[in-house]
């Protein structure tokens, strides 16, 4: 489907560009995306790199096993069903801690991990599971305890109290974490329910 929307998306940009007589706006456009994208792609692969190899060394000294230890009581509130001791457990742990310190690019690739483990235990590969539906929305509308990233931008572009934010932060992503996560259970509970009935 979403082969679609963007094959769409692509098609009406060109044609929009095409009578509105920007054209050559259009192909700067693609241009300077291909590039952005490229360096992109380098920059999240090191990432990747990076946080996936420090997990490796967190998970051989324990860390990841303490992490998930204080984070259990909520992990099991979400994933009831889950082992808090298995490993797709410490990844979803790390990943939460992650984005409590604001640090976006070291969550991803953790995300990444935490998903490819909740795929390998999911019963139907062709869609997602409840846990990991509820995964995607704790990971899209986290907490965050320490607003980095958004405070690195607010400090590059000049403020001199870029962590101002921080009550605003956590009102805030508190708030979508919560709604998120309640429509995610009424979502799954009433997808089930019809299941149930069929």
């Amino acid at each position: 489907m979403i082969n679609y929307i963007w094959a769409g998306m692509v098609i009406f940009s060109v044609i929009s560009a095409f009578f509105a007589g920007k054209a050559d706006v259009l192909s700067a456009a693609i241009i300077s995306s291909a590039s952005d994208a490229v360096s992109l792609c380098i920059r999240l692969g090191g990432t990747i790199c990076l946080w996936g190899g420090l997990m490796e060394i967190a998970e051989k000294a324990g860390l990841t096993a303490a992490v998930c230890r204080i984070l259990s009581p909520f992990l099991k509130i979400v994933f009831p069903k889950m082992d808090m001791k298995s490993k797709t457990a410490k990844a979803i742990s790390m990943n939460v801690t992650a984005n409590l310190l604001g640090l976006g690019n070291a969550a991803t690739p953790l995300g990444l991990e935490a998903m490819r483990r909740l795929q390998d235990s999911n019963p139907s590969k062709e869609k997602a599971s409840a846990d990991m539906i509820k995964f995607v929305v704790m990971n899209s509308a986290a907490f965050h305890l320490i607003p980095t990233t958004v405070a690195s931008m607010r400090q590059d572009y000049g403020c001199k109290t870029p962590f101002d934010i921080m009550p605003a932060s956590w009102i805030s992503s508190a708030a979508a974490l919560t709604v998120g996560l309640t429509a995610a259970f009424f979502m799954i509970k009433f997808t089930e329910g019809i299941k149930w009935k069929k």
